[in-house]
C-alpha cells in the first residue's frame, strides 16, 4: 500500500488520503500476516479499519477470527523494536499520532517509511478469510508529543503484613471494557491492596495507570503475552517493558521472554494452564515459571484439573534431590480474577501474599517465595502454620526443619466460609477432611502428623456440594507448608 509523497498534492483531500487493500487468507494461513504501508513524510495522523467475511460455517468447526495491530518503520523483528500497538479483534479500527492513540496504541510521531498492519488469523474458516483494511493518512505538523507518567512502586501499606491483589486484569487498552479508573475503584470496593496490568500483546495501558493509583492501591504493571500455545501474565515489570508473543511452543523462543520478564524485574505466571479456549491451554511446561496461574475467574472444572496439575509439581519438588535448601525447588500458585467486564467480579479471586510492605518489590518477593492463598473474595482469610515440639514454627511456602519422625501440628484458622469444609491435602492425597465450619463461617482445624508421613500440606476450604463424590466450589486454598530437614 503506497501514498503520494508529502510534496505532491495529488489524491488528497482535506489534507488527508486513503488508501483500501484486499486479500484472502487461506485455511492453514501463517499465525501472522503483515500488510507494509508505505508512508511519507509530513504525516501527522495514521488511522487503520479493517472488515473481514464471515461464512457460516459446519458444526464444531470454528469460523473467521481476524485480529489486527501495527509496527512503525523501525521493523516486525521479533522483540517488537517496532510495535506500535495491537488489539487483538477487539476493534475495528485505531489511529496513532503524537499527542494520542486509541487505547491500546502507543501515541509517538509518524515517521516516514514501510509500516505493516500485523493481521492475526485466529482462526479461519474453511471457505478461508476475505478481508479489507483501509488505511486513511492525514498530514500536517506533529501535535506534542505525550511524556507518559507511571503509577508510583510503592503504596502507603501497612508494615509487613498480608495484603490482597488481583494481578490479572483487562481493560479497554485490550479486549476489556472498563476504563483504568473503573477497575481500580471495583478494586477498591473488593478490599484488594494491589492489581496488576495485564493486558493482551501490549503495554500501552501503563501510561494511563497514574491517576487510579493511591496511597491505598499498588497498581503493578505488566501485560498478558498471548501465544498461540498458551497464555503467560508478566507481573510487575519495569514501566513500558513490551514482551512479544508471536511464538509457539515447537519455536523455541519462549526462554527468551521469559528472560526479557525477569530482566524487567517481573513474575513469569503461566495463566489459566487448562482452559479450553483455542491457542488458551499451557503447552511450554513450567520451567520457567515463578508462579501459576491455578485459579482463573469463578471455580470452574478446568480450575481443578490445573490444581491437580500443580499438586503434582509439588510431588516431584519433594522427590527432587536438587531442590536447593530453602525448599525453592517448586512453584507457588496464586489466582486472579481475569475480569473483562460486567458481570467478571474484580477480585474473584484474590491472591493474598504476606509481604514486608505494600512495595513492588515486597509483594513480588512475597509472590515468588509462595508466602500466599488464594481465596474467592475478601471475607475470607487463612491462617496456615506447621509447628514441632520444641517450638519450631512454618508458615505458607515455608518449610519446617525437624527430623522426619519428629510429630508435627498443622493448624488452619478460617475465617469468613459460613458451611464450607477443610481438606488437608499432602503429598499422598487428602489426608483430612473436616466437618463443615458453622454458619458463621470461622473455625480452626488442627492436624497430626510426622515428615515421613507428609511431606508437605496444604489446605482447601470447599463449598458444599450438591451431590455425588466430587469435591465443592473452591472457597479458598494455600500453598503448602514444607516438612522436613530436606
Amino acid at each position: 500500500m503506497s501514498f503520494a509523497s508529502a510534496a505532491d498534492g495529488d489524491g488528497r483531500e482535506d489534507g488527508r488520503e486513503t488508501r483500501t487493500v484486499r486479500g484472502t487468507l487461506p485455511p492453514g494461513s501463517p499465525d501472522f500476516v503483515y500488510v507494509p504501508v508505505d508512508v511519507p513524510d509530513g504525516v501527522r495522523e495514521i488511522r487503520v479499519s479493517y472488515t473481514y467475511d464471515r461464512p457460516p460455517v459446519p458444526a464444531g468447526t470454528p469460523g473467521n477470527a481476524l485480529d489486527i495491530g501495527v509496527f512503525d518503520e523501525r521493523g516486525t523483528e521479533l522483540g517488537g523494536r517496532g510495535f506500535r500497538g495491537w488489539s487483538g479483534g477487539a476493534r475495528s479500527e485505531f489511529f496513532l499520532r503524537a499527542d494520542d492513540a486509541t487505547p491500546g496504541y502507543l501515541p509517538g510521531p509518524v515517521r516516514a517509511g514501510t509500516w505493516h498492519i500485523a493481521l492475526g488469523p485466529y482462526t479461519v474458516a474453511p471457505q478461508g478469510l476475505s478481508y479489507e483494511i483501509t488505511v486513511t493518512l492525514t498530514y500536517g505538523e506533529p501535535g506534542e508529543p505525550v511524556r507518559p507518567v507511571y503509577p508510583p512502586e510503592r503504596a502507603e501499606g501497612r508494615g509487613r503484613a498480608w495484603y490482597r491483589g488481583d494481578c490479572h486484569l483487562h481493560s479497554w487498552h485490550s479486549d476489556g471494557r472498563r476504563t483504568p479508573a473503573e477497575i481500580a475503584a471495583l478494586a477498591r470496593a473488593a478490599g484488594l491492596d494491589f492489581i496488576n496490568s495485564s493486558e493482551h500483546n501490549t503495554h500501552a495501558a501503563h501510561a494511563h495507570w497514574a491517576e487510579a493509583a493511591g496511597d491505598d492501591l499498588l497498581v503493578l504493571l505488566g501485560e498478558e503475552v498471548t501465544t498461540r500455545n498458551g497464555h503467560v501474565v508478566a507481573i510487575g515489570t519495569d514501566p513500558g517493558t513490551f514482551v512479544d508473543w508471536r511464538y509457539r511452543a515447537r519455536d523455541d523462543r519462549f526462554g527468551r521472554s521469559a528472560r526479557r520478564i525477569r530482566r524487567a524485574g517481573g513474575l513469569v505466571v503461566p495463566a489459566h494452564p487448562h482452559a479450553t479456549c483455542i491457542g488458551c491451554a499451557w503447552k511450554f511446561g513450567f520451567g520457567e515459571a515463578d508462579a501459576v496461574e491455578v485459579w482463573n475467574g469463578p471455580w470452574t472444572p478446568d480450575d481443578e484439573v490445573a490444581l491437580a496439575d500443580w499438586d503434582g509439581t509439588l510431588v516431584a519438588s519433594v522427590r527432587d534431590e536438587r531442590e536447593d535448601r530453602d525448599g525453592r525447588g517448586w512453584i507457588p500458585a496464586m489466582g486472579g480474577s481475569d475480569a473483562h467486564r460486567a458481570p467478571d467480579v474484580v477480585g474473584l479471586p484474590q491472591t493474598v501474599v504476606l509481604a514486608d510492605g505494600l512495595t513492588r518489590q515486597a509483594v513480588l518477593d512475597g509472590i515468588r517465595a509462595g508466602r500466599s492463598y488464594v481465596v474467592e473474595s475478601g471475607r475470607v482469610s487463612l491462617s496456615f502454620t506447621a509447628s514441632g515440639g520444641r517450638g519450631e514454627h512454618a508458615g505458607i511456602g515455608e518449610r519446617l526443619r525437624v527430623d522426619r519422625d519428629t510429630p508435627v501440628t498443622v493448624r488452619l484458622e478460617v475465617a469468613g466460609a459460613p458451611r464450607c469444609t477443610v481438606r488437608l491435602v499432602t503429598d499422598q492425597g487428602v489426608l483430612h477432611t473436616g466437618a463443615p465450619l458453622p454458619v458463621s463461617g470461622s473455625g480452626v482445624v488442627e492436624w497430626r502428623t510426622t515428615p515421613s508421613y507428609a511431606a508437605y500440606v496444604r489446605a482447601e476450604v470447599r463449598h458444599e456440594t450438591a451431590a455425588g463424590p466430587l469435591p465443592g466450589a473452591m472457597a479458598g486454598f494455600t500453598n503448602p507448608v514444607f516438612l522436613g530437614r530436606r
